[in-house]
């Protein structure tokens, strides 16, 4: 492990493991858990769960637009919410409190490597796209609206494709969650010297 790292980055497309793997490296290291998720609103999972139906602007977002145009909304929306992800992360790293582990999609590699704070460990989580069908699939079992589930997950596996392009480009490190546990992944970021020096 990194002795004097103070934040953990880890991102990747959803349904890869990485708010339970997060969770489990704050608890392991003290640390603070945060997912980009609460920072702003973009439309998320097109189905419904145990505390909310699916919204209908959800379900126009997901049912009219293309697999492209969803790419083109979801970067455009993490691309605004940047500079608060990467103040956070900055707040962190300088403060005396506890250190940070921060997950989420929002957090986009050629973004991540362009970071000048020091002490942070990134790595993106990806998923066999055929593990990660059975995942979302899974997930939203018994949905009635199958075609927005069918285009969330041609919409993660897209995502997915691009942001390994991405990491792959700027020298990052990723990790491939299929088939493995909670502990293994942990000791694999906490392993990892995937930190980018400023």
């Amino acid at each position: 492990m990194i002795d004097d790292m103070r934040a953990v980055l880890i991102g990747g497309t959803s349904h890869t493991g990485k708010s339970t793997v997060a969770k489990a490296i704050a608890a392991r290291l003290g640390f603070a858990y945060r997912p980009t998720d609460l920072l702003a609103r973009h439309p998320g999972r097109p189905w419904r769960t145990p505390e909310r139906e699916v919204p209908p602007h959800v379900a126009e977002h997901y049912g009219t637009l293309a697999v492209d145009e969803l790419i083109r909304s979801v970067r455009d929306h993490y691309d605004r919410l940047w500079p608060r992800i990467e103040e956070l992360i900055a707040e962190q790293v300088r403060g005396e409190g506890p250190g940070l582990v921060l997950e989420g999609s929002a957090l986009w590699p050629g973004r991540v490597a362009g970071l000048t704070v020091p002490h942070t460990n990134s790595v993106w989580f990806t998923a066999d796209d055929a593990v990660l069908s059975a995942r979302v699939r899974r997930s939203a079992r018994g949905e009635e609206r199958r075609d927005l589930v069918d285009k969330f997950l041609a919409r993660s596996l897209r995502f997915q494709q691009l942001m390994v392009e991405s990491v792959d480009a700027h020298g990052l490190c990723r990790i491939d969650t299929s088939g493995r546990s909670v502990e293994e992944l942990v000791a694999a970021v906490l392993s990892r010297p995937c930190r980018r020096q400023p």
